[in-house]
């Protein structure tokens, strides 16, 4: 058995553990159901006693026959309720514990997951666990719990009986861990197919125009069938894995009643049959018997269900390591400097270290543009002081206090980050600003849309800054977008601003404008550009050259 199997069964124990608690009021539920089953069956053998005897039919019998009934009506739907509250608190307690898990990993993550793939675990995934929490747990105790119950009662009235039955439960086990080991393999290969799915479908989305423009919208769809086809044919694999488990269960329990009914229909046709009450008790029971394994086999599917998904949520990215035990800190938000100490961090073994013992300083209000070839670890830097990844050994530091150290609050309103591709919402151009400080007042958004000159393209639009865009900045152009993110910075005023290629893929005119807006922006701020652009070279400022992660002598200063 591979790492992976073991994790996940490790796993899956000890979710167990945990959930046992939420399942407890379904297995009392269940129980307290077998119970009154039993007192069914033992009112309707003492209404066929009276029948036979040619007495008058017992009302007591038929009134307690009737208050069981409606007493196990109640007690199905408790505990109905009780199993969709076990399952809805487990997903929560674990989307939460994903979601926080994702969310410590940053973007950086996306380097090494795909989105769907993420967006598959987060929903699908942990959705398929619910089954685990409000079916299976519960039936694992009520499948040894309640044929014991219903065993012992029928011993009270036919010893051989409940061997019989006894001998019929032993192979419903037996058959289910045949059928179980195909369940999980086809449970997992199905969730294999349908993450290929979505990852393919959400690529495909995102490159549309591409795929129109270069001819293939027919080859694709035709393989977006296909994958969906083969998820189709793994769906149906894991339905007949099901079936089998069913059909087993439905032979042992056919096995016991028909054994049982040609014991007790000799013996009537003998004439030997001396109480006919306990044998349609044991008859009525057999069905029973078999309840809550039926359940159990039902949920046994769940449970390799779960243990399929398992597999990929134990592949999650386990939380950050513990910050160093020192003082928690803040730094003063009046001239920030940044300094590198014997910096390391690997992205990927395969490919060598992103950053090897890098090491420079930045003075407070100074600027400084990172040149270097793709892959040189520009961005891998912008990504630390962001606080999205944490370096393997070496010291980063603001003012002298080291990041780690640093309450994630006063980080984040310490420093202003503008990309390449800036993120807009579905919303105003004024709600998009507004979106650095949501409590600044509508003046204080204007006067930084002025300073980024929003304003220019701004007065040209039906409603000003209060018309809408799209989902991404839909109706902007890229330079218009990355003003409106220039104008989110100008309103956070922050100390310390990071530029991470913040002209890529403008034209040379209205990169030169993106560009005069930034030198307004870096008056009095500490200044961190990273970029391939020539004109961004011209900025101004000190050049640090990087190259393998490491600074190397500069070429020149701009």
């Amino acid at each position: 058995m591979d790492e992976t199997k073991i994790a996940a069964r490790g796993w899956l124990r000890q979710q167990g553990r945990l959930a046992r608690r939420g399942g407890t009021p379904v297995v009392a539920c269940g129980l307290a159901g077998t119970v009154l089953a039993v007192g069914q069956a033992a009112c309707a053998a003492a209404v066929l006693d009276a029948a036979l005897a040619r007495q008058a039919l017992p009302l007591l019998p038929l009134i307690a026959f009737a208050l069981f009934a409606l007493l196990r009506a109640g007690l199905g739907v408790l505990s109905e309720r009780a199993a969709f509250d076990a399952g809805a608190a487990a997903r929560r307690r674990l989307r939460t514990d994903a979601l926080t898990r994702l969310l410590a990993a940053g973007p950086a993550l996306l380097r090494r997951y795909h989105s769907a793939e993420l967006t598959t675990v987060i929903v699908d995934r942990i959705e398929a666990v619910d089954g685990l929490f409000s079916r299976w747990i519960p039936a694992a105790a009520l499948a040894i719990a309640g044929p014991v119950l219903v065993a012992l009662a029928v011993l009270l009235a036919d010893p051989l009986a409940a061997a019989i039955l006894a001998g019929a439960g032993v192979l419903v086990p037996v058959a289910m861990a045949l059928s179980g080991i195909g369940a999980a393999a086809a449970s997992r290969r199905q969730f294999a197919a349908l993450t290929h799915l979505q990852a393919r479908f959400l690529d495909r989305v995102r490159g549309i125009a591409t795929i129109v423009l270069a001819g293939r919208a027919e080859d694709e769809a035709r393989a977006l069938g296909g994958a969906a086809d083969e998820l189709r044919r793994r769906t149906m694999r894991v339905l007949r894995v099901a079936f089998l488990s069913s059909a087993a269960l439905d032979c042992a329990a056919a096995l016991a009643l028909v054994v049982l009914a040609i014991r007790y229909g000799a013996q009537l046709a003998a004439g030997t049959l001396e109480r006919p009450g306990e044998a349609l008790f044991v008859l009525l029971l057999v069905p029973e018997f078999f309840v809550p394994l039926r359940a159990f086999s039902a949920a046994y599917q769940d449970r390799m269900h779960a243990l399929g998904a398992a597999e990929a949520l134990t592949g999650l990215p386990l939380p950050p390591p513990p910050a160093p035990v020192l003082p928690v800190r803040t730094v003063a938000a009046r001239g920030v400097s940044v300094a590198f100490d014997d910096v390391r961090l690997t992205w990927d073994p395969t490919r060598g270290p992103a950053l090897d013992g890098l090491t420079f300083r930045v003075p407070a209000g100074e600027t400084v543009v990172f040149a270097g070839p793709s892959g040189a670890g520009k961005s891998t830097v912008i990504e630390i002081l962001l606080g999205f990844v944490r370096p393997e050994s070496g010291r980063v530091t603001l003012n002298g206090a080291d990041i780690a150290t640093l309450v994630p609050q006063a980080l984040t309103r310490l420093i202003a980050w503008i990309g390449q591709r800036p993120v807009l919402f579905a919303g105003s151009i004024r709600d998009n600003i507004r979106f650095a400080r949501p409590e600044a007042t509508d003046a204080e958004v204007t006067e930084a849309a002025r300073f980024a000159r929003v304003d220019a393209f701004a007065a040209d639009l039906p409603q000003g800054l209060d018309t809408a865009v799209g989902e991404g900045g839909y109706g902007l152009s890229g330079g218009q977008a990355q003003r409106v993110a220039i104008a989110r910075a100008f309103l956070k005023n922050a100390p310390l601003l990071l530029l991470d290629e913040p002209t890529a893929h403008l034209d040379p005119a209205t990169e030169a404008e993106v560009l005069d807006s930034l030198r307004r922006l870096t008056i009095g701020r500490t200044v961190i550009l990273a970029s391939h652009s020539a004109a961004a070279h011209a900025f101004g400022g000190r050049r640090i050259d990087i190259r393998a992660g490491r600074v190397v002598p500069a070429r020149g200063v701009a």
